[in-house]
């Protein structure tokens, strides 16, 4: 009996083909890995600029792609459109979107400081608009991008396959022009990130030729010609020369840059400010929007109005709310609290070499433009003496056919291979009677023979070039490249040289687009500002009387002038009035909430009184569930009595409750059901507190008894059984306590000594005629 055929397995085996698709190793080194290969990418390929042209892959393959459109500075333009698609399909597999905003930036003269492109057309604004469509816009390339690539043809760099294995495009451009400090560049990688501001390009090329005189050159001799950044908006650098030097020398740092303003004379002694220039990268309708809200809310007091009277330059309007404000004072104000004034932080991380991230000084990144210049030059050199090699042989045979100009013509009239015949030919006898009387004799390879280039070269030449003057061209050329040859020799031989061609294209650059040019004089002035004083809001505020209300819901507004605080005042239906008081525009007001919260509002930033006011939990940071306490005019020095409905409490001074920010000051702890219940002044003299509980039982305790903090949860005022604190306040014990009768009618008692006792004890009843709420107002 035969044995049963094994189970069929259709699972792939080991070996086949879907066994290359498997992977052994750990999720964690595969994810790793992979994460390494994105990272990598993202820093060689997206984000980090080349040192060498200071270009990312998109821009550089932007201007690759408009040098093959022949989109030259001084020819005619194309349509966005077809430039970002012929980058998008050739080059740059990404999106056009992405393409295009990338060559409208390099077209902004507000964020590049040397534009690359050429635009014509609405390529966005200093405001913040975004260009028009690329269908709608058209551009070419400028002088400078031309100048970034200047012997391109020349096997002055190397190039590679672009994605699809089709075209090829270079590694990096040849870049006469530092063009990483000129233009800037920022970017986020992986891990790691650049801010590059510019630069002035005439500067640059001064720091460049001392670096080439003084190769060993320290870091601060070359800020005697790099003054600091050169931001295309202009403005002012406020850094000290040793911040702007550090900066420099570490690669790490930053700038502070503020606007550019003058004072304008009105007449009759009134004046505005206006402002001309704008810091780098501040969008203007943002700016001004700022500005309008510092107007809104009374942040800057002593600002009344701004206007925008830009046209294509800068022109922001500053009026001041008295012709008597120091125009200094409201500026330093302004750039403390607005984008007047902003810090351009420094990040020199670079590709060197096109492949190693690495945060660079000023002399690093000037020494790496200058290295790829020297191996641009030696490049293009040798592939001049290529060309130049390559002529003189061409050369050569056109001399030997017109020494035997009618041997030449017989063999190409009657032999049926004319160019084998014209290669077996023996021409030495004659090449070198020809050239006996000059210096430089190099005859054709072999025996007299031509080569195979100068049998076609010969082939292929004009009858009207047999003349005798056209020999005579071709000795004086011939005498001319050999010349050249000599110079390109020396020049690949001897370093110094090559540095002083460098040096020698680096003055013409700046004769190109040095300071002398449209445009290239430096737009940003650096000085060291002093620190600008720190101007109290009360300093900056007319002080005038007003009379704050606040409803029973938390409407607050304040009314002109201090009214009759009895006179009857509207409020939004189903509200009513509870505080009314008088106080000054300079005044700050302190809330105190039932949470043991006090919250800070200047009350110049009160709404004004002919409306029914604003919710005041929109002004501070207090919950809906939370009820505001007591609400009252700080008075530096005051002391206070705070206390909680448990019967705990303490004294603070209120310079200590005073809050910062909109989400206020804790000052007394609760917990567990109990909130804050007083927040009684203490008046110069007071040496007693009374302390009233929901019993009605009334306890008098001296005032010494009481701790003063600054926050807490306090000591025990008084002791219940049932019920908690209802009321607290201090007196002098020798004017006796009072309150208000039910009547309205205030009633005093001096004779205390029925209620007086310890500190924490639980008291006795309270006196006839005591009010039914159990409070002493």
């Amino acid at each position: 009996m035969s044995e049963p055929d094994p189970p069929q397995d259709d699972s792939p085996k080991a070996g086949g083909p879907e066994d290359e698709r498997l992977s052994a190793e750990p999720l964690s080194r595969a994810i790793s890995s992979r994460y390494l290969q994105y990272a990598l990418s993202t820093i060689m390929h997206r984000a980090l600029p080349d040192a060498r042209d200071g270009l990312k892959p998109v821009h550089r393959r932007i201007l690759y792609a408009m040098r093959e459109l022949r989109l030259s500075s001084t020819g005619g333009f194309r349509k966005s459109a077809k430039i970002s698609g012929d980058v998008m399909g050739n080059y740059h597999p990404h999106g056009d979107a992405a393409i295009y905003d990338a060559m409208a930036r390099l077209a902004q003269d507000f964020v590049i400081r040397y534009p690359l492109v050429d635009g014509q057309g609405n390529f966005g604004n200093i405001d913040g608009d975004n260009p028009a469509a690329s269908r709608y816009t058209e551009a070419r390339m400028t002088a400078m991008a031309e100048a970034l690539m200047e012997g391109l043809d020349e096997d002055s760099v190397d190039f590679r396959d672009n994605y699809d294995g089709t075209l090829r495009e270079p590694e990096v451009l040849p870049a006469s022009v530092p063009n990483l400090l000129a233009n800037g560049s920022s970017g986020i990688a992986v891990g790691m990130a650049t801010n590059i501001p510019p630069h002035n390009l005439d500067e640059l090329l001064r720091a460049c030729e001392h670096l080439i005189r003084v190769p060993d050159a320290r870091d601060d001799t070359l800020l005697n010609y790099v003054k600091g950044p050169d931001f295309p908006t202009g403005g002012v650098i406020v850094d000290p020369p040793a911040s702007i030097a550090e900066a420099y020398r570490t690669g790490r740092g930053g700038f502070r840059v503020r606007a550019k303003w003058e004072v304008e004379d009105q007449g009759r002694g009134t004046w505005v400010i206006v402002v001309t220039e704008i810091p780098y990268q501040v969008q203007k309708s943002k700016l001004i929007e700022k500005l309008a809200e510092l107007i809104q809310t009374k942040k800057v007091p002593i600002l009344a109005d701004i206007r925008d009277e830009s046209a294509d330059d800068i022109r922001i309007v500053l009026e001041p709310r008295s012709k008597n404000v120091d125009p200094a004072v409201l500026m330093g104000t302004l750039f403390r609290q607005s984008d007047l004034e902003t810090r351009f932080a420094l990040n020199m991380n670079v590709l060197i070499d096109g492949r190693t991230p690495k945060v660079c000084s000023l002399k690093e990144v000037l020494r790496a433009f200058l290295d790829h210049r020297r191996e641009v030059l030696i490049r293009r050199s040798r592939h001049r003496m290529d060309k130049i090699d390559h002529r003189l042989e061409v050369l050569e045979g056109f001399i030997i056919a017109f020494l035997n100009l009618d041997r030449v013509i017989d063999i190409i009239r009657y032999d049926e291979m004319p160019k084998a015949a014209l290669m077996r030919e023996d021409w030495s006898r004659e090449f070198g009677r020809a050239t006996s009387e000059k210096d430089y004799v190099s005859p054709p390879a072999g025996e007299g023979e031509l080569t195979e280039v100068q049998a076609e070269a010969i082939l292929n030449m004009r009858l009207r070039s047999l003349r005798r003057l056209e020999e005579l061209e071709l000795l004086r050329e011939r005498d001319a490249l050999m010349e050249e040859r000599a110079g390109l020799e020396d020049l690949l031989a001897e370093e110094g040289l090559q540095w002083e061609r460098i040096r020698d294209e680096l003055r013409e650059v700046r004769e190109r687009f040095g300071a002398k040019a449209p445009g290239g004089a430096r737009r940003t002035v650096i000085e060291e500002a002093a620190e600008a004083e720190e101007v109290p809001l009360e300093a900056m505020i007319e002080r005038e009387p007003i009379t704050v209300v606040c409803s029973q819901m938390g409407w607050i507004r304040a009314m002109k002038g201090h009214i009759d605080l009895g006179s009857e005042l509207k409020y939004r239906d189903g509200d009513a009035g509870r505080f009314v008081f008088h106080a000054e525009t300079t005044d700050k007001l302190l809330i105190f909430g039932a949470q043991g919260r006090v919250y800070t509002l200047p009350a110049s930033g009160l709404p004004g009184g002919r409306g029914l006011g604003e919710p005041v939990r929109l002004m501070v940071d207090l919950p809906n569930d939370v009820e505001i306490v007591d609400l009252f005019v700080h008075r530096p020095g005051v002391k206070r009595l705070v206390a909680s409905s448990a019967g705990d409490g303490f004294l603070v001074t209120e310079d200590e409750i005073v809050a910062q920010t909109r989400t206020g000051r804790q000052v007394l702890n609760v917990r567990d059901g109990v909130t804050a219940k007083v927040a009684a002044p203490v008046a110069e003299g007071d040496d007693a507190v009374a302390v009233v509980g929901d019993n009605r039982k009334l306890l008098v305790f001296l005032l010494e008894e009481l701790p003063e903090l600054g926050r807490g949860k306090g000591v025990r005022l008084q002791k219940y059984k049932d019920g908690g604190l209802s009321d607290a306040r201090t007196f002098r014990l020798a004017d006796g306590l009072s309150w208000l009768d039910p009547a309205g009618r205030t009633r005093t008692e001096t004779e205390l000594g029925e209620w007086m006792a310890k500190r924490a004890t639980a008291g006795r009843m309270a006196p006839r005629g005591f009010p039914r709420d159990n409070r002493f107002n």
